[in-house]
């Protein structure tokens, strides 16, 4: 409905700028939430009654029967982006009243089918896709039924599913550029299978490569993402002609990448450096000190619980994808070209 007086539809965001709250706000009163002010809540109220909002009849038909848990499937629980992630996911979803159940489709890939089936026996109010997983048609199916946003993976696209993801090109950049200004020319890229997320962090490397007139040195081999990979994929490019540097898919491909340089008695930094993606838990430690590419999961996590609750609120608005901006963490993991 639009403004009375208006050609403009009345959305949660007209009513939330109208009463001088946030959208969340907004969400909590449509959905009889107790975690809203008696002043925030009859602001809210007046807004409504002011602009004639009428909420979407999916979005009250869903309240009938909300049961205020959101389904989450993750694609493996060991990587330490989702520690991060989970904890502003939760956090934020705690502040609607939702509550997570957490599903790892890991050990299975067809696992993957049987617990999204699950959380629709369980009339769960939204569903989140956490993670590079193959897409199939339970996958699509359950996300077109359920209010949905995908987070981590930009290998589906639906006209109601919003995506939040990282800039994993400009993330590569960022840490190419880094290595590059301390002097490495030889420097490999360690990548991920094959999803989209990671080609565009190995096309990512390669253009900056390109861009610092090193094209020649361009040198990437393959992995999945465990520490095991890493390891594997270290001890390769170190048998014969290593890099000064490396830089890997993620943090935990990264560490076992370190490892087999130690085995090959080359000293991290001095010998080679090294740059993961992911700014995990895991770089942070002191004595690991490892740069990497910060990509935010925390604030990944919090941004796709309110893009879920404005979806529940608002089930056929338009799909939306957001990109968070990476930044470099440097520690001690790289130094100048030996």
């Amino acid at each position: 409905m639009s403004p009375r007086g208006s050609d403009h539809p009345v959305t949660l965001r007209t009513v939330a700028e109208r009463a001088g709250v946030s959208k969340s706000s907004v969400s909590r009163v449509l959905q009889g939430s107790s975690r809203v002010s008696p002043e925030a809540r009859a602001a809210v109220e007046a807004a409504i009654v002011e602009l004639g909002y009428r909420p979407n009849a999916a979005a009250q038909s869903l309240g009938a029967r909300r049961t205020k848990t959101i389904g989450v499937l993750v694609n493996d629980l060991r990587q330490p982006w989702f520690v991060d992630f989970l904890a502003g996911l939760g956090e934020r979803l705690a502040e609607h009243d939702l509550h997570a159940f957490v599903a790892d489709g890991r050990l299975d890939r067809g696992l993957d089918d049987r617990l999204l089936h699950a959380f629709v026996d369980m009339r769960v109010d939204g569903l989140v896709l956490a993670g590079t997983m193959p897409v199939t048609d339970t996958i699509r199916e359950a996300a077109q039924r359920l209010p949905a946003v995908i987070a981590g993976m930009r290998d589906l696209t639906l006209p109601t599913v919003d995506v939040v993801a990282e800039d994993d090109a400009e993330g590569a950049r960022l840490a190419v550029e880094h290595l590059v200004g301390l002097g490495h020319e030889r420097i490999a890229h360690i990548a991920g299978p094959d999803a989209e997320v990671f080609r565009q962090r190995r096309a990512g490397y390669e253009a900056a490569m390109r861009a610092a007139g090193l094209g020649e040195h361009i040198r990437v081999v393959e992995a999945d993402i465990t520490e095991d990979d890493g390891f594997a994929c270290g001890a390769a490019l170190f048998a014969a002609d290593p890099p000064t540097a490396v830089f890997t898919v993620n943090d935990l491909v990264c560490t076992g990448a370190m490892a087999a340089a130690r085995d090959a008695s080359l000293s991290v930094p001095e010998d080679v450096s090294f740059v993961g993606f992911d700014d995990s838990s895991i770089a942070r430690m002191r004595w690991v000190g490892l740069t990497s590419v910060d990509i935010q999961p925390r604030a990944v996590g919090e941004l796709t619980a309110d893009l879920l609750v404005d979806r529940i609120a608002e089930p056929d608005r338009p799909a939306r994808e957001h990109l968070v901006a990476p930044a470099l963490r440097v520690r001690t993991s790289t130094a100048a070209r030996p």
